[in-house]
């Protein structure tokens, strides 16, 4: 398959499952974009592999396996007819973006599968155990893009790991109520039990209540600590080349104002799902390509 088809593919899928990511990738110039796009393709696919409860765990494992054993081998310089694969390859190569970092994508992405005991929800019993989830699922994703942004001073790792930080927390305040329906709450369980909130109020609630004051408290101390990570997003976005800065101020935007919709609901993630409109999206979109469209004239 032609590279220029490969990205195209990469392009679709993300167009059709990123959501809150497309609105930032198309603020991108052309390669960049297209670089961006490959990852995600690449996220999604391991991440579906992970996800699809259709089978066993046991099979998720395997499938997995089977996936990562045929990337390693295209990563290796194998011919390959997977568009995703040769996109990544090309994308890899452009950017220099280390193989250690996909690897531990895949980590995080089939984290939920380590559970050993069947049936029993999937918890992180301290805030510095979700922190390893966030940082594989998420703190790493912003370790590759940032790569693909182009930087040079090394501050921007650590501000890249904690952005990623500030929207997983985000992700886990909105889907609290979707995750508990799927047995898994990652909330800390030593933060449920410091506001005195049980594992089974979350899991096992009648749909459609809303939070009393206790699980507000909760989902506030969260929301309070997604708002200091949110810091190190400012303190990124000039250090990544001027021509990226619009897309990950998109991508900032979208995430925290998701975050605000959050805490203006009171913390109410149970009886809505917290969003941000189209029309908002739309709208932040084009604020970032203009803002491209000034820093190619005069960056």
């Amino acid at each position: 398959m032609k590279l220029d088809l490969a990205y195209a593919h990469c392009r679709a899928i993300s167009k059709k499952e990123a959501k809150n990511f497309y609105y930032a990738f198309v603020a991108l110039p052309s390669a960049r974009c297209n670089a961006i796009c490959a990852i995600y393709a690449f996220m999604r696919k391991a991440d579906d592999l992970a996800d699809d409860e259709s089978i066993s765990r046991d099979e998720r494992r395997r499938s997995i396996d089977t996936w990562l054993a045929a990337w390693h081998q295209a990563a290796s310089g194998a011919t390959t007819d997977d568009p995703v694969f040769i996109a990544v390859c090309d994308a890899v190569a452009c950017f220099n973006i280390p193989l250690s970092l996909l690897n531990e994508l895949v980590d995080g992405v089939t984290m939920d599968l380590e559970h050993e005991t069947v049936g029993a929800p999937d918890t992180y019993a301290a805030f510095a155990d979700l922190y390893r989830y966030c940082y594989l699922v998420a703190s790493v994703v912003g370790l590759v893009c940032i790569r693909i942004f182009g930087y040079t001073d090394p501050r921007a790792e650590k501000f890249a790991e904690e952005t990623g930080i500030a929207f997983q927390l985000t992700n886990i305040l909105r889907d609290v109520a979707e995750d508990a329906s799927r047995n898994r709450v990652y909330l800390p369980l030593d933060e449920l039990a410091a506001h005195n909130v049980t594992l089974d109020a979350l899991l096992r609630r009648i749909p459609g209540t809303p939070p009393n004051a206790k699980e507000r408290e909760l989902l506030k101390s969260i929301a309070d600590r997604a708002e200091e990570y949110y810091k190190s997003a400012e303190e990124l976005l000039p250090l990544i080349a001027p021509e990226s800065r619009p897309a990950l101020r998109v991508l900032v935007t979208i995430y925290h104002a998701l975050l605000k919709r959050i805490v203006q609901a009171d913390y109410d993630v149970f009886t809505h799902r917290a969003s941000v409109s189209t029309a908002q999206k739309v709208a932040i979109m084009f604020g970032g390509l203009a803002r491209m469209a000034w820093a190619r004239a005069f960056g």
